[in-house]
């Protein structure tokens, strides 16, 4: 039997490359995933996205390109998150008035950054997010968040059905455990969207400075 990479090689291994005008989208940066008391918490890996988000978004503001956060809020009861809010019982962690349903410690919202409340797994589903990225002009998506393998996934396959190229940034996307990690990441990268290190966003962000 073939490996993994033997076997995807040539068939899944087409790179669609960055956009002119992307947004950055961090999705999902809540304080339930850094408090260790909460079932959703993540761990070394979920500290290590964040800072590496909060580098992109330093970044970006420098390239004057769009920044958006997403948070996930609910009714008190639920309602709102229909079936989803059913399956996944960690989701009262962001009911009204829970201190987990808060952005993560050193992410605070600046007045130009852009925040979409969502109740499902992808950061489109159910919001305004597609219309108002066509409206900004974007034709591509840089996705970091958490968790990889729930709501990143989510959002990366939404994204790309939309039109936007989207480019996921490895280092900051993070979930509980590294076996559903990487295995989310090298199907994005397979099917759906370009996934980056750190470093070549990066490069990407500060060339779309020098050209403004």
């Amino acid at each position: 039997m073939l490996d993994r990479d033997d076997n995807y090689a040539g068939v899944y291994d087409r790179q669609v490359g960055f956009g002119q005008r992307p947004a950055l989208l961090m999705v999902d940066f809540a304080h339930a995933y850094y408090d260790p008391d909460c079932p959703l918490f993540g761990g070394e890996g979920c500290r290590t996205a964040l800072a590496a988000a909060l580098r992109l978004r330093q970044a970006a503001k420098a390239a004057g390109v769009p920044v958006i956060l997403t948070r996930v809020g609910y009714h008190p009861t639920g309602v709102d998150g229909g079936r989803f809010f059913e399956k996944a019982a960690p989701l009262t962690a962001f009911l009204p008035g829970r201190p987990t349903a808060e952005f993560a410690e050193g992410l605070v919202p600046d007045a130009d950054d852009i925040v979409v409340t969502k109740q499902y797994p992808s950061a489109f589903f159910g919001t305004s997010l597609a219309a108002m990225l066509t409206t900004l002009g974007c034709d591509s998506v840089l996705l970091t968040g958490l968790t990889t393998s729930g709501c990143v996934r989510a959002s990366c396959v939404d994204a790309m059905s939309h039109g936007f190229r989207t480019i996921v940034v490895g280092p900051a996307c993070g979930d509980r455990h590294d076996a559903p990690h990487e295995a989310n990441l090298f199907d994005m990268n397979a099917k759906y969207a370009d996934v980056v290190d750190l470093a070549p966003a990066l490069a990407h962000l500060e060339g779309l400075r020098a050209t403004a």
